[in-house]
């Protein structure tokens, strides 16, 4: 789902200003990829805040205790939506980043495989979580938060990134759990835009319809 295709936040200004305050980055980290730097998210106060607002008017009354960011920009959000909402932030970290005892669930990438890790005891049996991201491509990050989750007992309310695509590839192995995101993916046209505060950006006021991973405009960071 789409936050711009629910009631009351159709045609809503605070999602094109959240799109626009994201940079293209074109051919990074390698030749054909259209990178979504949410870095320029982060130095436009509004639109950051904003982006945590939207998220957090979501989740407010769906019961969430565990709000579970998957490293490392889901732990950009992950703490100021968990704190508004009175939940803990739970960090799903890469191997050998966590120095307790963790439960490991590993994925496959487009060239090799991942892992993300938990703390044992950081989630109980029969909590309710939402995971958050900056991105979903493939959606075998989130798939993986969301069997580690289970394993630990708890319920997988629904998992949230700021940007993505209508139709996500591994969608279907999400477990069933609903996927919400604010903004699509933009392709880069020139580099005429202001800079924020001092950074340079790459602008486009329509966002992307309908675009294809794995081709020569691929709007997406190799990011899951």
């Amino acid at each position: 789902m789409f936050a711009g295709d629910q009631n009351g936040l159709q045609g809503d200004p605070r999602l094109k200003a959240i799109s626009e305050a994201i940079r293209v980055v074109p051919h990074f980290p390698k030749p054909g990829i259209m990178f979504q730097d949410i870095t320029t998210l982060l130095l436009d106060p509004k639109a950051f805040k904003d982006t945590v607002d939207i998220f957090v008017d979501r989740y407010r009354d769906m019961g969430i205790s565990v709000v579970a960011g998957v490293e490392a920009r889901g732990f950009l959000f992950g703490p100021s939506i968990a704190l508004a909402i009175g939940a803990k932030f739970v960090p799903l970290r890469k191997p050998r980043k966590l120095p307790g005892e963790v439960i490991s669930e590993s994925y496959v990438l487009e060239y090799g495989k991942d892992c993300l890790e938990m703390h044992v005891g950081a989630v109980q049996p029969g909590e309710r979580a939402l995971v958050i991201d900056d991105l979903v491509a493939t959606g075998g990050t989130l798939s993986a938060a969301i069997r580690l989750l289970e394993r630990a007992g708890a319920h997988v309310v629904e998992c949230a990134c700021v940007v993505g695509l209508r139709e996500v590839k591994g969608q279907p192995g999400l477990n069933g759990k609903p996927l919400y995101i604010l903004v699509e993916p933009r392709q880069q046209i020139n580099c005429s835009a202001p800079s924020v505060n001092g950074v340079e950006t790459c602008r486009h006021d329509d966002l992307i319809l309908g675009a294809s991973f794995g081709s020569p405009l691929n709007p997406t960071s190799t990011s899951d």
